[in-house]
């Protein structure tokens, strides 16, 4: 059964008030890859594009997403994220690499919180790129690892 959908077969929020808080953690990873005429502009530390460095907007655009996840998406609990960290680099190729970590002592996990920073900083890192080129391709994001609570994962 869905954990979102109720006897009814009606969605609904996960009842979370009989669960034990415990300390729970998430990553996500989110991949962009980018055409050469971007890949160049890559000299080993942040771009500077006319909306101010890639790489740092993207990381409070990404940490300001996962604070506000149960705005964006409908049945997720508002959660006080204790901490949340994205880091971004450049593999020398042509793919970005995004992790965004979440942590905080709760009744439920931050995997989305997780997800949405790392998908959120894609999105910025292509808006701030899509001067040079569309051709960007925001191509995977994952779970990489959670903790805490009924069951921990890594992939």
């Amino acid at each position: 059964m869905l954990s979102h959908v109720n006897s009814d077969n009606k969605a609904g929020m996960v009842d979370v008030g009989d669960k034990t808080v415990t300390h729970r953690t998430a990553r996500a990873e989110a991949r962009v890859t980018v055409p050469a005429q971007v890949a160049k502009m890559f000299d080993g530390s942040d771009i500077a594009s006319k909306k101010g460095p890639v790489f740092q907007t993207a990381i409070v655009a990404g940490t300001m997403a996962a604070k506000r996840t149960s705005e964006l998406i409908p049945m997720c609990h508002p959660l006080a994220i204790e901490n949340c960290s994205i880091d971004i680099s450049f593999d020398g190729a042509r793919e970005i690499i995004i992790i965004c970590s979440a942590s905080i002592h709760h009744k439920t996990g931050v995997e989305m919180e997780a997800l949405t920073g790392a998908s959120i900083a894609a999105l910025t890192v292509y808006d701030m790129l899509k001067s040079v080129s569309h051709g960007i391709v925001i191509k995977e994001t994952r779970l990489i690892e959670k903790t805490g609570g009924k069951s921990d994962y890594t992939a």
